[in-house]
């Protein structure tokens, strides 16, 4: 069996399948010299402690992962549920720079990366890539954190479910 038919069941299937998983949303964004890039990306995950590393999926088509494949300092902020606006703008297709989409949103730079960081997401990764791994349709990128900024403890996290962006219930 060649390696593209190794799939599970058909790939809407797969995708139907992972709805059902319910994830941390997350903005990565990168200065690049020229612009501010921005992308919400649903597939970040925690690696390791000690070293402290996380690991980004996006897909290997767009933008954001070109700017990364030769820019190797970025931020990851874990958005709250208040900040589904946000995850929109930067999940739309066609999107203008990441700076113009956090024109009316209180915002900083952070100091190791000079990424862009929104205010009220619950905290924020500055990482510096170590690993690109091609990944079917994706790059997955492995970061060492170099600095946390932790921007509001008591907010409720964005988490996206069955395509959506349910209220979390709260005994």
């Amino acid at each position: 069996m060649s390696e593209p038919d190794r799939a599970a069941g058909p790939p809407g299937e797969f995708a139907t399948a992972l709805t059902a998983l319910a994830s941390a949303v997350t903005l990565l964004t990168i200065a690049d010299g020229r612009d501010d890039v921005g992308v919400t990306v649903s597939a970040f995950c925690p690696v390791s402690m000690r070293p402290p590393l996380i690991s980004v999926g996006l897909s290997d088509s767009g933008y954001p992962a070109e700017v990364l494949g030769r820019v190797s300092r970025f931020a990851v902020t874990v958005l709250s549920a208040g900040q589904r606006v946000l995850a929109g703008r930067f999940a739309a297709s066609g999107r203008p720079s990441a700076r113009l989409l956090l024109e009316d949103t209180p915002h900083r730079r952070g100091g190791f990366s000079g990424a862009l960081i929104p205010d009220g997401a619950l905290f924020a990764l500055e990482c510096e890539a170590s690993s690109r791994i091609p990944a079917g349709d994706h790059l997955l990128v492995i970061a060492d954190v170099r600095a946390v900024q932790i921007l509001s403890a008591s907010a409720d996290p964005l988490i996206r479910f069955d395509g959506r962006y349910p209220a979390l219930a709260r005994p």
